[in-house]
């Protein structure tokens, strides 16, 4: 699986031989498409998706090509799981929230317990990492926080941050943390 930032771009990229295999760096071709499946979104509407796939010329391996606002194995967006994670680092409970975004109980204390521990400090370290790479200064002004979520939902708003900066970017915040954990916004289920 690579998640990619730009969909289009990716395509692109895809059709002119530009990607390469994350296995064994040869290069990717076009193949077929990945079930389509409805994805939540924060407005409460739902998104169609259907994710391109690709075959390495060399390994023989298929890879799908994820869009970053996109979790995989997960029904609703980037945008709405982060919007969870950010009221639980503010202190609400998983009742509150699952009320606040419309989804069942069960659904977002999964999530949030998914979002605890080791999780936290590798998406913190994912933040910090990306923060420094983009824009050192940026690091300086983060200030702590009283959970270890809040830390490292700063350090990724840092990022965003920093990238925007960068490129001049346009993409939503969600989206850009997506492909910044690679998916893995949340442990694997």
């Amino acid at each position: 699986m690579i998640i990619v930032l730009d969909v289009e771009q990716a395509e692109a990229d895809l059709l002119a031989g530009a990607l390469t295999c994350p296995h064994c760096s040869a290069v990717l071709r076009p193949w077929s498409s990945a079930s389509a499946r409805r994805i939540r979104q924060h407005d409460g509407a739902s998104r169609l998706v259907r994710p391109r796939r690709a075959r390495c010329s060399g390994c023989q391996a298929t890879q799908v090509l994820v869009p970053a606002w996109c979790l995989p194995r997960r029904a609703d967006a980037a945008e709405v799981i982060g919007a969870a994670l950010v009221a639980k680092a503010r202190g609400q409970g998983y009742r509150t929230i699952a009320r606040d975004l419309g989804r069942p109980v069960s659904t977002v204390r999964r999530w949030l317990r998914a979002a605890r521990g080791d999780q936290v400090e590798w998406l913190r370290c994912q933040g910090v990492r990306r923060t420094f790479e983009l824009d050192q200064d940026l690091l300086a002004g983060l200030v702590p926080q009283a959970t270890a979520l809040g830390d490292a939902l700063c350090a990724l708003a840092a990022a965003v941050l920093a990238w925007r900066r960068r490129f001049a970017g346009h993409a939503e915040a969600w989206t850009v943390i997506g492909a910044f954990a690679a998916g893995r916004l949340l442990a694997p289920p």
